[in-house]
């Protein structure tokens, strides 16, 4: 199967964002605590990735230091992100891993009280480059079934992170996603029919993103986030007809010396009068209705 290498090339689509803003702007929790690898789950190692322990060795006994940092990220992490965003009234997308909200139902609560998307992020947070197919196949239906009883409907987002060959696949035919957001290969939505079917592709960001504070060719302190942030926001802006997905996490920027950063290019953001702060459900929507599939990627 060949790449698409081109995308829109030169000359990409009018965006026609409500309103006329320059940039869709979404700012992505992912909730993940509870979910990641742990033998207490079944896992043959500990976890070693995306937290303050960078480089972590994975272990096949519990590492409870490593518990501890993502527990940190739902006992508070969570509720710091919880008030700057609400206190704002700023929209948000959660991409939850349904193992980790099944385990915490009052942040479940908040998500819907505050009335942010709740896109589902996969049934655990592990990597599924080499997990059989019919496996992610079960999994993935097990997140949409969690998920949809905990929040009262089915997902209509997907990001599954760590992906493997077959999730971009499984994800179409599975066919009930507005979106999918497994792909960091553009600044706007594309459609996608490799599978079968029209699966219309939001991608996300690694780069503005918060686990670049726990990389070891990332931001060493808040500062450097928020300069990085503002100047992606600036330079979209400048383009016009631009996304821009902005990637959190409560064990990282839920952080408080971090937190303050975010605050700060959320207020940036909100006092450009250049923004479609929204979420991606919405995003999705727009697009579909502004530049529908019309048979060809």
């Amino acid at each position: 199967m060949s790449r698409d290498l081109i995308g829109y090339g030169a000359t990409p689509p009018d965006a026609g964002w409500p309103g006329g803003a320059r940039v869709a702007v979404n700012f992505v929790i992912n909730y993940e605590e509870g979910a990641e690898n742990s033998p207490l789950y079944g896992d043959e190692l500990s976890e070693g990735f995306l937290s303050d322990m960078v480089g972590a060795a994975r272990h096949p006994a519990r590492a409870m230091a490593m518990e501890s940092l993502y527990e940190y990220g739902s006992r508070a992490g969570f509720w710091r992100l919880h008030r700057l965003f609400t206190d704002r009234g700023a929209p948000v997308t959660v991409f939850g891993v349904a193992a980790a909200m099944e385990q915490h139902p009052a942040a479940v609560d908040a998500m819907l009280k505050a009335g942010w998307e709740v896109a589902t992020h996969g049934y655990r947070w592990i990597d599924y480059q080499y997990i059989a197919p019919e496996i992610e196949a079960e999994h993935i239906a097990k997140a949409i079934a969690i998920h949809t009883s905990l929040t009262g409907e089915r997902p209509l987002g997907w990001y599954q992170g760590r992906t493997s060959p077959n999730t971009a696949r499984l994800v179409a035919q599975e066919g009930g996603f507005l979106y999918d957001a497994d792909s960091y290969a553009d600044d706007l939505p594309y459609w996608d029919d490799k599978y079968g079917r029209a699966q219309l592709i939001v991608p996300y960001s690694l780069d503005a993103n918060d686990m670049k504070m726990v990389a070891l060719n990332g931001f060493t302190e808040g500062q450097q986030f928020f300069r990085y942030l503002r100047d992606t926001f600036d330079q979209l802006a400048q383009e016009g007809g631009r996304m821009m997905s902005i990637g959190l996490h409560g064990r990282i920027a839920g952080r408080p010396g971090r937190a303050r950063a975010v605050a700060r290019f959320l207020d940036h953001v909100m006092e450009s009068g250049a923004a479609w702060i929204t979420t991606r459900r919405e995003i999705a929507r727009h697009w579909i209705a502004t530049h529908p599939y019309g048979g060809g990627a």
